[in-house]
């Protein structure tokens, strides 16, 4: 599968349409129908999408979703492709070097509609049990059925109107018109159509009956039970009645007996193919390094994850977001690159993020033109003479506050572990490193580690 990073970035700009308005009925189909098949993530991605396109139609930046949600941008893009898949919503990139998106909203299938459909009603089935299933259901069930006592007297659209000649303007353009379309997926593009109905001979299954919805009915239950067209000729067979014709019911029916006839009484059920994204190409596991998994941690995390990470899971102060955020929005880096930034600088200078001396770094980072982690490690590496030396000119002191007694001394510089490598060419006087760094480093993978552990 492509690496996610070739298809998305936390800098790449996306605008929000909303074809028509959502109601807060939507929300309720949203939350009872949709999150247990694709989680909450992807629903908090969509109403995230959903008040801002509401509040603006101006372009942000997916390093804006990355604050708001307070998740990777490889979690954005799998949450993005859960409500592409579901139908939910329809992404559209343009062809030009530079890249964004539109992000087009769809709304919920209606319940009579989502309920009817084999393969969203058996996985939502799958997810929630028979019993909770049943009370959903019940929940949305819209009772339908006139008494047979009244007849319906309603008047026809030509009996209350009549033509008159056309004005300018009419009929309206198409673009002027919003039609309220309900959201899908697709299942038609892969079966073959043609080869079902070569052995379907005229007599027993006329071509009128195959219609559009009917069709579309017939690929769908073939991607829920994997059959090929040749098995799907002996479910329209059973399907179809004496008097020629072939309902969505009755089709239901025939492959579900067909199904416990052939393979199992337990019905199929539905699990994503797709898996969370990796950042890094596929590799063995055994083979990869610390230094490996931190280069995915800092690639993939939001800037405010790094600094509250580091902080060991307390709240970064609003200055040190403030400088963040304006290195990812005002100066284009990118958040991978200011993910290193941030580490190397919090434990070169005992924890502290000083803006004139951050600024420096980063200047030059973007002059040499850095847009990866592993390319940012690198030059820290390299440039490490100039950054002591920039520090010992007093761009740290000069801002720092007086020592007090209450204050703890200042520890010794440290330097991340990713800096020493086995190959570095020597730098002059070589400092000093403090095990706590080790130690503290140890914490920071414990946590990844836990989080993954978590599906984090």
């Amino acid at each position: 599968m492509t690496a996610y990073y070739k298809e998305l970035q936390p800098a790449d700009p996306f605008r929000i349409r909303l074809p028509y308005p959502f109601s807060n009925y939507d929300r309720q189909l949203l939350t009872l129908l949709y999150q247990p098949m694709i989680g909450a993530e992807a629903i908090a991605l969509y109403l995230t999408l959903w008040a801002e396109g509401e509040a603006t139609s101006e372009e942000s930046s997916h390093y804006t979703l990355m604050n708001m949600l307070g998740n990777s941008i490889s979690k954005i893009f799998d949450a993005r492709i859960q409500l592409e898949a579901i139908g939910l919503l329809r992404t559209y990139k343009n062809q030009s070097s530079e890249r964004s998106f539109i992000y087009e909203l769809c709304p919920p299938l209606d319940p009579k509609t989502f309920f009817m459909d084999p393969l969203l009603s058996m996985f939502l089935f799958s997810k929630i049990g028979e019993t909770s299933y049943r009370k959903v259901r019940k929940r949305f069930a819209i009772e339908t059925e006139i008494p047979t006592d009244y007849e319906e007297v309603s008047r026809t659209f030509t009996d209350i109107f009549q033509p008159v000649h056309a004005k300018a303007g009419y009929p309206a353009k198409k673009k002027d018109l919003q039609e309220r379309k309900n959201g899908g997926y697709s299942t038609e593009s892969d079966f073959d159509f043609g080869l079902l109905q070569q052995g379907l001979s005229e007599q027993l299954v006329p071509k009128r009956v195959l219609t559009g919805s009917i069709k579309a009915y017939i690929a769908k239950l073939a991607f829920l039970y994997s059959w090929d067209p040749l098995e799907m000729q002996t479910v329209v067979l059973m399907a179809i009645d004496d008097n020629y014709k072939l309902t969505t019911d009755l089709l239901k029916k025939a492959a579900t007996e067909h199904y416990k006839m052939k393979v199992s009484t337990t019905a199929p059920q539905l699990v994503p193919v797709h898996k969370a994204t990796e950042p890094v190409e596929a590799t063995d596991e055994t083979s990869k390094t610390k230094e490996d998994e931190l280069l995915v941690y800092l690639e993939t995390a939001a800037p405010i994850q790094v600094l509250r990470d580091i902080a060991d899971g307390h709240e970064p102060l609003p200055s040190d977001v403030e400088l963040a955020n304006q290195l990812v929005t005002f100066h284009k880096m990118e958040t991978a690159v200011v993910n290193v930034l941030l580490h190397y600088v919090l434990l070169r200078t005992d924890m502290k993020l000083t803006k004139a001396y951050v600024e420096k770094i980063a200047s030059h980072w973007l002059r040499k033109n850095i847009t990866t982690a592993k390319d940012a490690m690198e030059i820290a590496r390299v440039e490490h003479t100039q950054y002591m030396k920039w520090k010992s000119e007093g761009s740290l002191t000069t801002i720092a506050k007086p020592f007090t007694g209450n204050q703890k001394p200042l520890r010794e510089e440290r330097l991340p572990e990713w800096f020493h490598k086995k190959d570095d060419v020597p730098v002059a006087k070589a400092e000093p490193r403090n095990e706590s760094l080790e130690v503290e480093k140890q914490k920071l993978l414990a946590k990844l580690a836990l989080k993954k552990g978590k599906g984090g």
